[in-house]
């Protein structure tokens, strides 16, 4: 059954502005936490000489996922995979990019630790692992709305919150990423690029 975020369909277009650049003719991306699949279908629709591979670990995403891929009929977009991020073995071994978006507040820090690490086992030198959603600066939030926001993830499980850009910073060291670029999109969210080092 077809799932609907509002907030995808508000954010598929600024994200689509900053991956467009960074995915040339015959790239393969894989996005983990593809949950309702809006934002896949948008971006193959635009982008048709890229291969999209969604992805998620909940099965009930995997059908809505399905239910836009089908009725999207578009050849770019390979059916939905079943993905936990925090796996140590991921059903898709090779990519030259993965993307993200607002999964690692919602999720233990295990998973965006599984996240970096699996994106370093099969994206080549060069590739990329683009994050989105609202982060931290060395501890400042961007807005009281942001700093509103981590309190109630962290209600709801002590394991979730905003993460801060120095502890992703960290991680993609210890991964072999380099920070590439922090762009500021509309609602008080930035996507990150990371990319992988020979």
């Amino acid at each position: 059954m077809k799932r609907i975020a509002p907030a995808a369909d508000r954010n598929k277009s600024p994200i689509l502005g900053v991956l467009r650049p960074l995915l040339p003719d015959g790239a393969r991306v894989l996005e983990i936490a593809s949950g309702t699949g809006q934002h896949m279908i948008h971006f193959a629709s635009a982008l048709p000489t890229v291969t999209f591979q969604p992805s998620d670990a909940d099965p009930a995403a995997l059908e809505s996922i399905e239910s836009y891929r089908a009725e999207a009929g578009l050849s770019n977009v390979a059916p939905p995979v079943l993905l936990d991020a925090a796996s140590a073995s991921w059903p898709v071994t090779s990519a030259d990019a993965v993307v993200c978006i607002n999964m690692i507040h919602i999720s233990p820090w295990s998973s965006c630790e599984g996240l970096f690490r699996g994106a370093a086992r099969i994206l080549p030198p060069g590739g990329v692992l683009v994050l989105y959603g609202p982060y931290c600066f060395s501890g400042r939030y961007t807005a009281p709305s942001n700093e509103a926001f981590d309190a109630s993830l962290k209600e709801q499980n002590p394991a979730w919150g905003v993460r801060d850009i120095d502890d992703l910073s960290r991680l993609a060291t210890e991964t072999g990423f380099v920070n590439e670029a922090i762009t500021a999109l509309p609602a008080n969210n930035h996507v990150l690029v990371f990319r992988r080092q020979a």
